[in-house]
């Protein structure tokens, strides 16, 4: 015999199939219990494919007796006794009844989202199936048809086992087992479902992350906000040659008006993160505020040793000068009204002494004076923030420079202009 021969057999001895293994056992294993067993005969029912036989066999071991009539076992067959699934080689116990049910294994195909496969089962249900090939099945998994659905025939399986996501709302973790497709269904199945404007990160219809990985759900809430806010109202002046000059009297009153806002908020998992004004409704229209400022010029006295009398009186803010102090660095006599600079001679901004140039006013405290000649206006106003048209410059003679400042109420002596200046009214 030659080397590639005594190859060629052993290889034909690898891979005799295993059915012949397990006849050739099954065959030793009879023939050494058929001369071990008692001889005691008795009824025994066979169940086969819904076929009924009655045997009177002495036998105790169910793949022998099966054997002996006849019935070829295959490896993944399943034999019920008396409707409970017991191994091919165990010796029954003396019973008064002895059923013997052949349950005949059938081909399922098992796809799963890694792969396909078949598989061989005598199993009952498709979970039993399952458990019987290895898989630890959990109430999250998807099983198709379902883990309680009975085995008859060969079947196909879709098998997607649950796996572990982590779920974020807000600050609060949940940990859940899905095998759900989408996140959406996942977080259906976990009772967070996705209501009206929330947000998942994935989005609801996308795959769920791998396992462990977290979903993010953001719980989104709009609320309208109704308000109430006034109208502010505004104010008309007319002149009235009936009303004192200087004087104001409210002929209409003003009354504010009423709005009502809508405002749309928006909370994200609890937390304001936008406010929206949407609309903004008038109840009630303002009403303008109506009031007669006067042009009646009434002449009243200063009063005091002075027997003048005024037209108008002022707030405005005093300064002094003379001649020789008057910021330009030397002496200067000379004034705009042509007037010598001194005592009695008062000066206004450049900007409203053509109104005012000639005017004639009181000062207490400094006395009688003529509006004659201009000042630094601006200078006041940058230093002391006082309008330059409330500033009054005093003079006095040089040597005789008095002390008054700030705020002082100058009289305008009569006659009252013709016109009105602007900025008095």
């Amino acid at each position: 015999m030659t080397a590639k021969t005594k190859i060629a057999r052993s290889k034909a001895w690898l891979i005799i199939p295993s059915m012949k293994i397990f006849r050739w056992l099954a065959f030793s294993l009879t023939f050494l219990l058929i001369s071990c067993q008692p001889d005691k005969s008795s009824t025994i029912t066979i169940i086969e494919n819904g076929q009924v036989q009655f045997v009177n066999s002495a036998e105790r071991v169910p793949l022998l007796l099966l054997t002996q009539n006849g019935i070829t076992i295959q490896p993944n067959d399943r034999v019920l006794l008396n409707g409970v699934s017991v191994p091919l080689d165990q010796t029954i116990i003396e019973t008064d009844q002895i059923q013997l049910q052949l349950r005949r294994a059938v081909t399922l195909t098992l796809v799963t989202p890694q792969e396909q496969q078949t598989i061989q089962t005598s199993a009952f249900t498709v979970g039993q199936a399952l458990a019987d090939a290895g898989y630890a099945l959990t109430k999250n998994d998807l099983i198709n048809p379902p883990a309680e659905t009975p085995i008859t025939q060969d079947l196909t399986i879709n098998y997607t086992p649950a796996r572990e996501l982590s779920i974020l709302i807000g600050d609060r973790e949940i940990k859940v087992r899905s095998a759900a497709g989408t996140v959406g269904d996942a977080l259906a199945e976990a009772g967070i479902p996705l209501i009206g404007a929330d947000s998942s990160s994935p989005a609801e219809s996308e795959a769920p992350p791998a396992d462990g990985s977290q979903i993010s759900v953001v719980r989104i809430r709009e609320a309208i906000e109704v308000a109430l806010k006034p109208i502010p109202f505004t104010e008309e002046v007319v002149t009235s040659p009936d009303v004192p000059f200087g004087e104001k009297e409210t002929i209409q009153p003003g009354v504010e008006g009423l709005a009502m806002t809508r405002t749309r908020v928006r909370y994200e998992n609890g937390i304001e993160v936008s406010r929206v004004q949407e609309d903004e409704t008038v109840m009630r229209e303002p009403q303008k505020r109506i009031v007669q400022s006067g042009e009646k010029i009434v002449l009243s006295p200063v009063g005091g040793n002075n027997p003048n009398e005024y037209w108008t009186a002022v707030e405005m803010y005093a300064t002094v000068y003379s001649p020789c102090a008057s910021g330009t660095g030397g002496c200067s006599y000379g004034t705009a009204s042509g007037a010598r600079a001194g005592y009695g001679i008062v000066a206004v901004d450049y900007s409203i002494y053509s109104y005012l140039a000639g005017m004639r006013v009181y000062i207490p405290g400094y006395g009688t004076a003529t509006i004659g000649d201009t000042g630094g206006g601006p200078i006041i106003e940058s230093a002391f923030g006082v309008p330059r048209t409330k500033w009054i410059d005093l003079g006095y003679n040089d040597g005789e420079l008095g002390n008054i400042s700030g705020w002082v109420t100058v009289y305008f002596l009569a006659p009252a202009p013709a016109e009105i200046p602007y900025f008095m009214k």
